[in-house]
């Protein structure tokens, strides 16, 4: 493949080679689902689409999946303060991030699995890693020997001697730098027998067993958040090698998504919901938003911004309609060169976007000239790459009108719209105006723009 990845472990761009030949495995973390999805939870997510995306056009069969954390200390704290049982809470909110990954426009996964269906598989992880010595029970708790591992921090650049895991010190613990797989009980918490006590897991072992069970002891590509270098995917990376594993063989993480210069988050307060997003934007809007910068870039969120983004669309959009409309069926044709090498690049969509935009451009400037032909091949190779992108206007999923029904809604939008630049033309001002507000009371937004006109169908 001409596909190169940056790999966190290794700091550097790499020719991705899958393990296997004609498939390529991925697994990204997933919500801890403690709450109400913001945009900061699936730009990821909308990243590795993106990825699998150009995986499959690139002719691989790819096989991802994507966890739950249903089970977490903020999922029984929040669920404790609600008055509701900690699974009804961890269960509403994981509909409430399927259903934005939907509407977003992601492909669901291979699997997703849950944290709670995996106990077996994480108590046999663990007792592997007690019997190798890298792992130890102490007054009902297990940990994981940082010490015993010589490569601790090889992943996220931590000196040993800076280790912080964000974990209270507890009896029997050797040393403060092991972190907990195993946490033994407390009274109203739920919890699961183990030959080290009842109790329930912890974070970074669930990743690891869930990997493992459907994805094997090595696999290809393990994304998430840049946030969870460390301590999160540190310590999957170490329990997993300490275990006999190979466990992850490329390791990609995407930046964050900020406001006022501060990661979106819950406790900042600064949360900008997908529900109330959805009642703002059209969903396949705030997709193009947040995959058009690259993945490793930090998206400093403005609804200015978005805004733009959104007309940027609009204009992918309209030009595909003018084609439908004057020469018939715009068929998917194939990804221009450039296209396909800025996506090759580290999947660099700024750049992919680029080529897209100027496809639109000279489509746009072959209809001014009545050049169906020129304009036709510009628009297939458009439907190639928003097909790439999730985003093409034409699909099933965000097509507002089909069929019979949207050509007779372009043809008569674009009507109107001659008649008004006809009274433009003829310095009919008020003429001009009435057919725009007529056009607007039936739900029409028009932009003009120097290629002419653009109209879209508002929510």
């Amino acid at each position: 493949m001409a596909l190169r990845l940056f790999d966190t472990a290794t700091r550097q761009v790499r020719e991705f080679r899958p393990a296997q030949a004609g498939t390529a495995s991925m697994y990204v973390c997933g919500a801890t689902v403690q709450g109400v999805p913001h945009i900061g939870h699936v730009r990821g997510a909308l990243n590795y689409d993106v990825l699998r995306r150009w995986l499959v056009h690139s002719g691989l069969d790819v096989l991802m999946v994507r966890n739950v954390t249903d089970i977490d200390d903020k999922i029984l704290a929040k669920a404790a303060d609600a008055g509701r049982p900690w699974w009804e809470w961890a269960a509403t909110h994981e509909r409430a991030f399927e259903d934005a990954y939907a509407a977003l426009g992601c492909l669901p996964p291979s699997v997703t699995p849950r944290a709670t269906g995996h106990i077996t598989q994480m108590i046999e992880l663990i007792q592997r890693l007690v019997d190798s010595g890298h792992a130890y029970a102490a007054e009902g708790d297990v940990y994981f020997s940082v010490a015993s591992f010589d490569s601790y921090g090889a992943l996220s650049g931590q000196r040993l001697d800076d280790v912080q895991q964000g974990e209270t010190q507890a009896e029997g613990k050797r040393d403060h730098r092991d972190f907990t797989l195993w946490k033994g009980s407390k009274p109203g918490e739920p919890s699961w027998p183990t030959p080290w006590g009842p109790g329930r897991p912890g974070w970074h072992l669930e990743c690891s067993a869930m990997a493992t069970t459907y994805l094997g002891p090595e696999f290809d590509i393990h994304g998430g958040g840049v946030d969870l270098v460390f301590p999160h995917h540190e310590n999957e990376r170490a329990q997993s090698l300490a275990a006999g594993d190979g466990f992850a063989r490329y390791w990609l993480h995407n930046a964050w998504v900020t406001m006022s210069g501060e990661k979106m988050s819950k406790s900042l307060g600064n949360v900008v919901a997908i529900p109330e997003m959805l009642r703002r934007y059209r969903a396949v809007e705030l997709r193009a938003y947040l995959i058009q910068p690259h993945y490793r870039s930090t998206i400093e969120y403005s609804d200015a911004a978005l805004s733009e983004s959104a007309q940027g669309y609009r204009r992918i959009e309209q030009f595909l309609r003018r084609v439908r409309a004057t020469e018939g069926e715009v068929r998917n044709g194939r990804v221009p060169s450039e296209f396909a090498a800025a996506l090759d690049d580290d999947l660099g969509t700024p750049q992919a976007f680029a080529v897209l935009h100027n496809t639109v451009r000279d489509g746009n400037a072959a209809l001014d000239v009545s050049d169906g032909t020129k304009a036709l091949e510009a628009a297939e190779a458009v439907r190639a790459m928003v097909n790439v992108l999730g985003i093409d206007p034409l699909s099933e999923q965000w097509a507002e009108h089909t069929g019979a029904e949207a050509e007779a809604l372009a043809k008569l939008v674009d009507a109107m719209l001659t008649m008004r630049q006809e009274a433009r033309a003829a310095r009919d001002f008020a003429t001009a105006d009435a057919v725009r507000d007529r056009l607007a009371e039936a739900g029409i937004a028009v932009e003009d723009t120097p290629n002419g006109p653009l109209w879209t169908v508002r929510d």
